[in-house]
C-alpha cells in the first residue's frame, strides 16, 4: 500500500471522528463537561482545606524531659492544634508535608526541658519546619508557639527567656490536597475518554453495518485505529486544557511543572487508554458484551489507581499491586510534572511501564478486533 493514500486516509477518518464528536452533545457532555462536574465536586472538598480552624501538624518528641513530655501532651490537648499521632519521625512528617497532608512539623529537640548546668530551671527550643507554599501557615504557628512559650517563660523566671521557638522553611514545595486530587481526577477524565468513547461507539457502528462496509474497503485495522487515536488525542487535550483552566483559575493549581512534557505524558496515556476502549469495543458485537467487560476493567483502575483517594492511603501489599494497573503510572506520572516539577528524565519506570502496557493492549486490541 502507498503509503502517502495510506496516511491520507487516516488523517480522513481523523478529521471525520473528531468533526462527529464535536456535533455529539451526549459525547460533548460526557466527556467535557462530565469530569468538569467531579472537578467542582471534589474542588469544593479540598480547594478550600488552608481555611481549616486547625493546623495538621506531625510533633517529634526527641526529648525524654518529663517537661517535654507535659508540653507535648499540652500541645496535643490544644483546640488551635491537630496533631498526627502517626507520624513518629521527620522523614515521615517531609513526606507527608510534601504531600499536602500537614500544615507543618513541630521538633522538640533531645534537650528540651533539660536542666542545663548552671541554671536551676529547663530551658529549650522549639523548631518549627515547613514547606515553600506553607509559608503563612509556619509563620503563623510560630507566632502561636511563641506566645504559648512566653507564659510558661512568666511563670518559670524573670531573667532571658529560657524557651524559644525557631521556623524553618525547608526547600521544597508541597502540594495542597487538591493539587494531590486534581492528577486522579485528570486520570479519571482520560479513562472516560478513551475507554466509554470507543466501547459506546463500536456496538453500535457494529449494529448499523458501518464497520462491515469498512471492512470491503482497502481500510485496513491499523488505520481506522490510528485514525482514533489522533481524533481522541485531540478531544481529551481540549477537555483536558478546559480543566486546567478551571483548576488553576478557580482553585489556584500550583502548576509548576514543564507544559511540553506534561504535555506528551498526557498524549501517551490518552493513546494507552484508548487501547482498552478499541480492544473491548472491536470484540463485542453489542452493548450487552462490552458493558460487563468495560465494568471489570474500569472500576479496579477507578479506584486502586488514584483517581479520587491518594494510594498512599492503601496497605503497602494494596500499593504494590495497583501500582502495575495501567492507570497508575499515568496518574503518578501526571502528578510528578505538574505538582512537583519533575522531568520526563526522572520517570523512568512510570514511563517505562506506560510503554509496556501499550504495546500489550494493542496487541490484545490488534488481534480480537471484528468488524462486525
Amino acid at each position: 500500500m502507498n503509503l502517502g493514500k495510506a496516511f491520507y486516509t487516516v488523517r480522513v477518518f481523523a478529521f471525520t471522528n473528531t468533526r462527529r464528536f464535536f456535533r455529539d452533545r451526549t459525547a460533548i457532555f460526557f466527556s467535557v463537561l462530565f469530569p468538569l462536574i467531579f472537578l467542582f465536586v471534589f474542588g469544593g472538598i479540598f480547594g478550600n482545606s488552608s481555611n481549616n480552624a486547625k493546623f495538621h501538624i506531625a510533633l517529634i518528641n526527641d526529648s525524654q524531659s518529663a517537661f517535654a513530655k507535659s508540653f507535648a501532651k499540652e500541645l496535643k490537648d490544644s483546640k488551635t492544634l491537630n496533631v498526627d499521632d502517626a507520624i513518629k519521625t521527620f522523614s515521615q512528617a517531609k513526606e507527608s508535608m510534601g504531600r499536602g497532608q500537614l500544615d507543618a512539623t513541630i521538633t522538640l529537640p533531645k534537650d528540651f526541658g533539660t536542666v542545663k548546668p548552671g541554671t536551676a530551671y529547663p530551658s529549650g527550643e522549639v523548631q518549627i519546619q515547613y514547606t515553600q507554599n506553607n509559608s503563612t501557615a509556619g509563620t503563623t504557628l510560630g507566632s502561636i508557639m511563641q506566645g504559648i512559650l512566653k507564659n510558661i517563660n512568666a511563670g518559670i523566671t524573670k531573667a532571658p527567656e529560657p524557651f524559644k521557638v525557631s521556623t524553618t522553611q525547608i526547600k521544597e514545595k508541597s502540594l495542597t490536597s487538591f493539587d494531590y486530587t486534581f492528577s486522579g481526577l485528570l486520570g479519571f477524565s482520560l479513562m472516560g475518554l478513551g475507554i466509554f468513547g470507543p466501547i459506546n461507539v463500536f456496538p453500535e457502528l457494529k449494529k448499523q453495518g458501518i464497520l462491515r462496509r469498512y471492512s470491503t474497503t482497502p481500510l485496513r485495522v491499523w488505520q481506522y485505529f490510528t485514525s482514533m487515536a489522533i481524533s481522541q488525542t485531540i478531544v481529551g487535550l481540549v477537555s483536558i486544557v478546559i480543566m486546567f483552566v478551571v483548576a488553576v483559575a478557580v482553585f489556584h493549581l500550583n502548576l509548576i511543572g514543564n507544559i511540553a512534557e506534561l504535555g506528551l505524558v498526557i498524549i501517551m496515556g490518552i493513546v494507552t487508554i484508548l487501547g482498552i476502549g478499541l480492544a473491548i469495543g472491536g470484540w463485542a458485537s453489542n452493548e450487552r458484551q462490552a458493558a460487563p467487560i468495560s465494568n471489570i476493567v474500569v472500576f479496579p483502575m477507578m479506584f486502586l489507581s488514584g483517581t479520587f483517594f491518594p494510594r498512599f492511603l492503601m496497605p503497602d501489599w494494596l500499593q504494590n499491586i495497583s501500582s502495575f494497573l495501567p492507570l497508575t503510572p499515568i496518574i503518578d506520572s501526571i502528578r510528578l510534572i505538574a505538582t512537583e516539577g519533575k522531568h520526563l528524565i526522572d520517570l523512568g519506570p512510570q514511563l517505562g511501564l506506560i510503554v509496556l502496557w501499550a504495546i500489550v493492549i494493542y496487541f490484545i486490541a490488534f488481534r480480537v478486533f471484528r468488524w462486525e
